[in-house]
């Protein structure tokens, strides 16, 4: 018998294809209860909160980086695109390698991993060595993420996997608001490889936790590397990496540039851009939450919403860039657009068929595409002479054409809906 039966008496064909290809708190944990669900979230938070700290502190460090090893801060800050070229790779090589590994031992390794590459990094002997264990430090990241959520959506109902995925997220954003400031100020005081030292105890802290919280969760049934690699043949997929990869391309073209353009457009003081950096923070986590519950109602919705959001408020930035309040306003609107990253991470689940870990793996690569994407189109158009506030709208194109990758991924579905109907079977549009 089932020991939440309550939920599980699911009669709807999307219901049991989700129980099959991802699991619930009925099906893969058996007795599991909402306070030990609690504790294992948590876990698994402090895992993202370790990334998102290890993620964007080098950010903040570039210049004593260079110093340390009498390099130019451009030439130091290829240090941040290793990290990135790490996400990229390591999502869906260790996705597709470790497809048959159980889910509580996957991620164990992964924090290992990150935390071992954090403390190499914090003892490279020289520029070319940080540069590899950077990329080495990246490679677990992805995988992480999508692993977690797949995790974390297994213990609820399908009707509340967004919010479950949102609390693990938490980690992430709220690294923005906490963690890199604290590591920025230990890497000021202390040099910056005692900031990497920190956020490798982190990760060894969440690897500590993951196997004593987290319940054994084991792999798909039936699952292998050709399983996984299957996503990349279902076009539905790549609409959705796109949707992510351009359409929140946005938030990272004006992030990349915040303090140039708060300091020299808006007039705001050197020393007052860590509180709005922490507006920022604030604004994601609240996108956080507001998304996550939102994709639980009406999932297809909250990503078109989210992508009009996106342009909306990324246009006003630039008309309001000069105004240091308003600015300063726009910037926690601007946090609050990856309200659209839960709902992601579940419209994937729905397309990826039964290749979930790499799909949920990609959606992270997806994120670091549009992080590398923005970050160049606004140096471009800054370099063109257009100034420091067209950031915004570069952004705001972006979020249009995710817009219109969405268009048609919806137009895909209902083709695909109508198809399948003429064969004499009904499968969902949406969710």
């Amino acid at each position: 018998m089932c020991g939440n039966s309550g939920k599980c008496r699911q009669s709807t064909a999307d219901r049991l294809h989700y129980i099959a290809r991802v699991g619930t708190a009925c099906s893969s944990q058996r007795g599991y209860v909402p306070r030990r669900a609690a504790w294992a979230e948590l876990a698994l938070a402090i895992g993202g909160f370790g990334i998102g700290t290890g993620e964007f502190v080098a950010m903040g460090l570039l210049p004593d980086i260079a110093a340390s090893f009498a390099i130019s801060v451009p030439r130091a800050g290829v240090a941040i695109s290793a990290y990135a070229l790490g996400v990229v790779v390591g999502a869906p090589l260790i996705a597709v390698l470790a497809a048959r590994w159980p889910r509580r031992r996957l991620l164990t390794a992964l924090m290992a991993c990150f935390a071992v590459g954090n403390a190499a990094s914090a003892l490279a002997p020289s520029y070319g060595w940080l540069i590899a264990f950077r990329f080495f430090s990246g490679l677990p990241h992805g995988a992480y993420f999508g692993v977690a959520s797949l995790v974390a959506a297994s213990w609820v109902p399908m009707e509340q996997r967004a919010r479950a995925i949102g609390r693990v997220m938490l980690g992430l954003t709220g690294a923005t608001l906490a963690g890199v400031p604290l590591a920025t100020w230990v890497g000021q005081r202390l040099g910056w490889r005692a900031a990497l030292v920190l956020v490798g105890v982190i990760g060894a802290l969440a690897g500590v936790l993951i196997p004593r919280l987290v319940p054994h969760n084991p792999a798909t049934a039936g699952a292998s590397p050709a399983r996984e690699l299957g996503a990349l043949k279902r076009r539905q997929v790549w609409l959705t990496l796109g949707v992510g990869a351009i359409g929140f391309g946005g938030l990272f073209c004006v992030l990349s540039y915040i303090t140039p353009t708060m300091t020299q457009v808006a007039g705001i003081a050197q020393r007052s851009m860590p509180l709005v950096l922490s507006v920022f923070g604030v604004g994601m986590i609240l996108g956080n939450f507001i998304g996550s519950w939102l994709a639980d109602r009406q999932l297809i919705g909250t990503i078109g919403g989210v992508l009009i959001w996106n342009a909306v408020v990324l246009s006003l930035f630039s008309l309001t860039a000069q105004h240091a309040r308003t600015a300063t306003g726009m910037v926690l609107l601007i946090g609050m657009g990856v309200a659209g990253v839960p709902a992601l991470q579940a419209r994937l689940m729905d397309v990826a068929g039964d290749a979930q870990t790499l799909a949920a793996a990609l959606n992270h690569s997806a994120f670091n595409v549009a992080n590398a994407l923005g970050a160049w189109l606004g140096g471009s158009v800054i370099a063109l002479g257009l100034g420091w506030a067209s950031t915004g709208w570069v952004g705001a194109l972006l979020a249009v054409i995710g817009l219109v990758i969405f268009a048609a991924s919806l137009a895909e579905a209902r083709r695909q809906a109508t198809a399948a109907r003429t064969r004499g079977f009904q499968i969902p549009v949406s969710s």
